[in-house]
């Protein structure tokens, strides 16, 4: 009962994206497991370079290094489609989407920023001629609006579809603190006026421009729920860490599976960004003001102020994706206590599919007993 996902020529058999995480919580491994249940499985491009155990002096050129070797292995591990999360915030933004166009990546998902123009040394020709789709990732229908409107005037040409991500997401979210609570800015209100604003540009392109929901989403009904808002598919995050499969640490997984509803908060980020997390005492010290020593090695982020931050984000991601949560923390959506077991993408799919069906089947149930009566 699931629909397809198509985006350009590319189809997924299920309408299932599973969120690039970074640093390091959505690999090769994770993805091509995606995929080969059918879904979009997504690689997270930040932070790469820290993986490698080569010190830090090359961090910029590892970050390259290790990009195209995760983008090989999951090609090698899958014939699905596979993704890449590209964060436009990073200082590498324009060397990671060159890279990845280079390895013939199916998508590009660019979010943490507005891509508002064809990034340095490429062409609209040479994007055109590429199978690589690309797909900016907004909060707002606004934003969505400016996206579209800079390509078509630009280039006349435009992105080939959308993630639109609500605050109840985990990671770096694009609201405002006192937005993430007014139901003003709920997914459910934001998705269909994206699918409206970009109507327009449906029909002066002549292409389909499909909407996919992000941001709090758990189960089969919820993403049924948003499929019959309009969205052609939803992006998942949260759920795919307590796999099997997720690239982290057992321990960076077990925390999912034992928080607490009250473990899950909003925190202030260095890069600027309010953010969602699952609140440990590393979080509760820099939060009281301890300041955790690190040396940055170059400026990851545009938009990081290291003179005034009280740790490195990068740094602090990395150590909980290999297990060092004393040293380190994990992004997690709103939902992520109610996940009670580690279990496979197989499995997580499984299950998935299952709640969506049978929220097909009471609807349909109560709609024969609506018309009995």
């Amino acid at each position: 009962m699931f629909p397809e996902l198509k985006i350009g020529e590319f189809t997924a058999r299920v309408p299932i994206i599973q969120g690039g995480m970074g640093v390091g919580i959505s690999l090769s491994g994770l993805a091509a497991a995606t995929a080969n249940e059918g879904g979009i499985g997504v690689i997270s491009s930040v932070g790469l370079g820290l993986l490698e155990k080569v010190g830090r002096k090359n961090y910029r050129k590892n970050n390259l290094i290790c990009l195209r070797k995760e983008i090989r292995k999951a090609k090698a591990m899958s014939d699905g489609v596979i993704g890449l999360n590209v964060m436009v915030a990073v200082s590498d933004y324009d060397d990671i989407v060159k890279v990845a166009i280079e390895e013939e990546i199916d998508i590009l998902f660019l979010g943490a920023g507005l891509p508002l123009k064809i990034p340095e040394g490429l062409t609209l020709e040479y994007l055109k001629s590429v199978k690589t789709k690309i797909v900016p990732i907004v909060s707002s229908d606004r934003a969505a609006k400016l996206i579209f409107n800079s390509w078509e005037k630009k280039y006349d040409h435009i992105p080939d579809a959308v993630v639109v991500e609500g605050p109840k997401a985990g990671g770096h979210l694009g609201f405002k603190a006192e937005q993430i609570d007014d139901l003003h800015y709920a997914l459910e209100k934001i998705i269909p006026k994206v699918i409206k604003i970009l109507e327009p540009f449906k029909q002066r392109f002549g292409k389909d421009i499909p909407v996919i929901a992000a941001g709090g989403i758990f189960s089969g009904e919820d993403i049924y729920k948003f499929l019959k808002m309009g969205a052609a598919g939803v992006q998942m995050g949260t759920r795919f860490v307590a796999t099997d499969e997720c690239d982290a640490d057992i321990k960076f997984k077990e925390q999912f599976v034992n928080c607490h509803k009250e473990d899950i908060g909003i925190i202030k980020s260095p890069v600027g960004l309010p953010g969602r997390a699952i609140i440990n005492k590393f979080l509760t010290d820099v939060t009281s003001g301890i300041r955790m020593p690190f040396n940055c090695p170059w400026k990851c982020l545009k938009t990081c102020k290291m003179k005034q931050s009280l740790y490195c984000i990068a740094d602090a991601l990395m150590k909980a994706k290999i297990g060092n949560l004393t040293g380190g923390f994990s992004f997690a959506g709103v939902n992520a206590y109610r996940i009670k077991q580690i279990v496979s993408v197989k499995e997580l799919m499984e299950s998935l599919r299952k709640e969506f069906e049978e929220t097909v089947l009471k609807l349909q149930g109560i709609k024969l007993a609506n018309m009995i009566i």
